[in-house]
């Protein structure tokens, strides 16, 4: 997914606008917007398996569609057989080569999220190792005079 979007599934300031606008104007479209917020990035699944199933339906239309064209309800055919036969050979060539981009689409998706949390990982790690290594001094000037922290209070002045 494209992190530098605006409008993308996670709070930035944009989409936080937008929920609170949805909810002064309709209070479904500010939930509607929630949901997206929250979850979002699960989306690209759910839109993959619904552009599958619409576009078997469409299919199943277009087929539909081509068997009315043959017998004289459309423009289908040309009339040339040759260059029908050319042109549905094509056209199913090209939609198995959009088949291999949308898997090859889908594969990038899931290793660039994988490689997102692989560097929160390490980022995590590190920060664990450093929290570890240098841990908080101790406060010893702490005698409870300005509420437990140490260094001049505001109200000293």
């Amino acid at each position: 997914m494209n992190t530098t979007a605006l409008i993308r599934p996670a709070w930035t300031p944009a989409t936080i606008a937008l929920m609170v606008i949805g909810f002064m104007v309709f209070w479904p479209l500010g939930l509607a917007m929630l949901a997206y917020i929250i979850w979002g990035d699960r989306l690209d699944g759910f839109k993959r398996d619904v552009n599958r199933a619409t576009d078997g339906v469409f299919a199943g239309c277009r087929r539909g569609a081509n068997k009315a064209h043959r017998w004289g309800h459309g423009p289908s055919r040309t009339g040339n057989v040759a260059f029908d036969d050319w042109r549905d050979k094509e056209l199913e060539r090209l939609a198995e080569e959009r088949r291999k981009l949308d898997e090859m689409l889908a594969e990038f998706d899931e290793y660039a999220r994988e490689l997102r949390r692989a560097k929160d990982q390490e980022e995590f790690d590190r920060f664990m190792a450093n929290r570890k290594s240098n841990p908080p001094a101790p406060r010893n000037g702490d005698n409870g005079e300005n509420g437990g922290r140490n260094g001049p209070n505001l109200l000293d002045d």
